[in-house]
């Protein structure tokens, strides 16, 4: 089925607000964090504290491990819509709730919202567009993501700054950070709204009409896709998915209150220099939507995993030596700006691509789990790690994770750019 230009957009944009949740939902706990973890009392308790940021990562890895199953078995729209709902109770439920506890089960069902969306938008879009667009179009969903987050950030700063009704750490605390999740409300209601006008992906009409034709024939499942055929594409995609997280950019959005404050800055220069980080990641996305049909997926991939192995080689040498200011702000938005034009984008749209129709669902679902498996780790190990072996030790290992990854990569990764889904299943599954 071949849709308009115009039409095409419009569907790749509303499966992207997927997206923008995504993101706005997965950076907005980072800026609220110094004030609930005071509402609750747990400013003392690294545990807690780690459980409070990991809480919606958890539902994130239960998210993706039903998405594949479900989306082949359902179709790739009803769960985009399941995805909307579960964003719209979990930024009310978050805001609304006194209890440590309910509060973190209001984040674990927006992590399964996250989860969901993370593993359909970018295959739903690849399913419906054309082979010469794809990469940009399912890049259009990781610039949904930045455009979140940075709407997150700015929510997060204007809130934070509000001094209008009562002393701004009173206010912050028993209200500000309520009012950062409670954001989210509005464009997750928009995004169920709007999933109502968008069609069914064709390649799973086409997949439902050759098993209807072919009623003994069977979804592909987990064991499918253990088949010996798809080994070494099923580890490309594991391995792509893993290294976006532990790559270690990510502790940069979740942390930068830790970052920052140890690069010797105030509360409000924080939240400054974290829209700035903001700024980058949505500049340098649109710049990969224009480079990724270009310079292809590979080129990306390489250029990512270098230049971030070399910038945390250098920014944990400025944190050894105590380098304080303008500097480590620029290194730090040096590597957001890496990480948004090669792997943010590029891990999206391989993922999307590498895989053949019969298995798309469930090797996307496995690979998404994986990818948050990873995010989980990364984000519960870092205050620890950082605790032990300081933020200059912390960016070493994320630089020689980088390294590793680029060598993998070179070996491995393939080029996608131009050639369409089936062409992909000739060339990279034997």
């Amino acid at each position: 089925m071949v849709y308009s230009k115009n039409f095409t957009y419009f569907i790749c944009l509303v499966s992207a607000m997927g997206g923008l949740l995504f993101g706005y939902d997965w950076v907005v706990i980072g800026g609220a964090k110094p004030f609930y973890e005071l509402f609750f009392g747990i400013s003392d308790s690294p545990l807690m504290q780690g459980i409070a940021m990991t809480t919606a990562l958890i539902g994130c890895l239960a998210g993706a491990m039903v998405a594949g199953a479900a989306a082949d078995r359902y179709g790739r729209k009803p769960l985009l819509m399941v995805s909307a709902i579960l964003f719209t109770l979990s930024a009310v439920g978050t805001g609304l709730f006194n209890d440590f506890t309910l509060f973190n089960a209001a984040r674990f069902v927006g992590g399964i919202g996250i989860g969901v969306a993370s593993a359909l938008a970018p295959m739903y879009i690849a399913e419906v567009s054309p082979a010469d667009i794809r990469g940009r179009m399912v890049s259009l969903n990781q610039m949904t993501i930045v455009l979140g987050i940075l709407s997150a950030q700015v929510v997060n700063m204007l809130l934070a700054r509000d001094t209008t009704i009562i002393p701004e750490q009173a206010w912050n605390v028993e209200w500000g950070w309520r009012w950062m999740f409670w954001a989210e409300t509005l464009p997750a209601a928009l995004f169920l709204l709007m999933s109502f006008f968008i069609p069914e992906s064709p390649v799973y009409l086409k997949m439902k009409e050759s098993a209807s034709q072919q009623p003994t024939t069977q979804e592909a499942g987990l064991k499918e896709l253990m088949h010996a055929k798809y080994a070494k594409v099923l580890l490309l995609g594991l391995v792509i998915a893993v290294f976006q997280q532990w790559c270690g950019t990510n502790v940069i959005f979740n942390y930068a209150q830790e970052i920052f404050v140890g690069a010797g800055f105030d509360v409000d220069g924080m939240f400054i220099n974290i829209v700035i980080t903001g700024i980058a990641n949505v500049v340098f996305t649109f710049v990969a939507l224009y480079t990724i049909e270009k310079w292809g997926r590979r080129t990306l991939m390489l250029m990512g995993a270098g230049g971030l192995g070399l910038i945390y080689l250098i920014l944990g040498t400025c944190y050894f030596f105590e380098v304080k200011g303008v500097l480590m702000v620029a290194l730090v938005v040096a590597a957001i700006s890496v990480y948004a034009m090669t792997l943010a984008p590029v891990t999206w749209t391989l993922l999307a691509e590498i895989f053949p129709n019969r298995v798309r669902g469930i090797a996307m679902a496995t690979c998404t789990f994986a990818l948050w498996v990873g995010c989980c780790t990364l984000t519960f190990s870092f205050p620890s790690m950082n605790a032990i072996l300081g933020s200059s030790g912390s960016f070493w290992i994320y630089s020689a994770i980088c390294i590793c990854a680029f060598i993998f990569l070179f070996r491995n990764c393939p080029e996608t750019k131009g050639k369409s889904l089936e062409q992909l299943e000739k060339e990279l599954v034997y």
